[in-house]
């Protein structure tokens, strides 16, 4: 495997937190020009890099990924894109275990876009040819999570009623 791209995927995870994203996305993923969204590339194939992410991610207790697929890659065929079954028995093995939803490509695109407003986004190109395989991780908190943020707000609206109106982020920390 290259050495420069773990390097700095390692690099960016020291720094990033919850509320950053990383991308590990095909071959004709566009270059953004959003300031905040960072693009490298791995000259490897998509899952050797996907397998070599996750490894990195185990050294960095602070944070945790919850995980993004395209919708769109349920439905695309062999006939149109020759090795997608493959790469979803694959992939499915790889993120087997892990909390992983799925969106429609340009809700991600938009969501990536307001990030990279103002938090950092690090995108990683691969060499996959195959349409909507790409793989997003929306990077949380690894030592705290939503039951526990509730609880804590909770507690500071029994003890101060007006802050009734202090919202519980919805879904995983924001």
């Amino acid at each position: 495997m290259s050495s420069t791209w773990p390097n700095l995927l390692k690099a960016r995870l020291q720094l990033f937190g919850h509320r950053n994203w990383l991308a590990v996305v095909d071959s004709a993923y566009p270059a953004q020009s959003r300031i905040g969204l960072e693009t490298i590339v791995a000259d490897e194939e998509q899952i050797a890099v996907l397998a070599k992410a996750f490894e990195i991610f185990d050294e960095y207790k602070h944070i945790r990924p919850t995980i993004y697929t395209d919708t769109e890659l349920k439905f695309v065929s062999e006939e149109d894109a020759p090795g997608i079954s493959s790469y979803r028995k694959q992939l499915s093995d790889l993120l087997s275990g892990h909390d992983v939803r799925d969106l429609l490509h340009e809700q991600i695109m938009s969501r990536l876009d307001g990030i990279g407003e103002v938090f950092q986004v690090l995108l990683v190109k691969t060499k996959m040819r195959i349409p909507y395989t790409s793989v997003f991780f929306e990077l949380e908190c690894g030592y705290w999570n939503t039951p526990a943020e509730e609880r804590l707000r909770a507690a500071m609206r029994a003890r101060n009623p007006e802050l009734d109106a202090l919202a519980v982020p919805e879904g995983p920390i924001r």
